[in-house]
């Protein structure tokens, strides 16, 4: 399973609740790069760029995909690759977590840690120009006022059906 959405959307904590509640492993794509590349993402954005960013984005996204019984959170822009999402709508299901800006923007620290929410304006052109990756999610589930524990109920009920 896929957790997909804009970044501070809760994939991380959604994926862990929940994979814990089906005993299955959480992944976060954003640790599993930094862990690869000893460094943070921002630190990534600084010394490489975007475009190397997305590219070790993929080779991580690629290595989840054989494994079962997982729950990744991708990245905020995973899905907005086209052959990631491909990929990820072949291997699984994916449920975009759809959150309305106004609350991300309450959730986004202001400590550079979100190298591409530098200033509202462009964070909320980038929010609006990926709805449309989001919207191609197997399942929308809308985050932006549930709470984890009810995600994680809602989940549990489309998957026994």
């Amino acid at each position: 399973m896929y957790l997909v959405g804009f970044m501070a959307a809760g994939k991380t904590t959604l994926a862990r609740a929940l994979a814990k509640r089906l005993d299955w492993q959480a992944v976060d794509i954003d640790e599993l790069i930094e862990s690869r590349e000893h460094e943070s993402v921002a630190g990534i954005f600084a010394r490489h760029g975007e475009a190397y960013f997305r590219a070790v984005e993929r080779i991580v996204l690629f290595d989840q995909l054989a494994p079962r019984h997982l729950v990744v959170a991708t990245g905020g822009g995973t899905f907005a690759d086209p052959q990631n999402r491909a990929a990820i709508n072949r291997d699984g299901l994916s449920v975009w977590l759809d959150v309305p800006i106004d609350r991300l923007v309450s959730r986004i620290p202001a400590d550079g840690r979100r190298p591409l929410a530098a200033d509202r304006a462009s964070l909320e052109r980038l929010y609006h120009q990926r709805q449309s990756f989001y919207e191609q999610a197997h399942l929308r589930l809308d985050a932006g006022r549930a709470g984890v524990d009810a995600l994680v109920e809602q989940l549990m009920d489309w998957l026994a059906r």
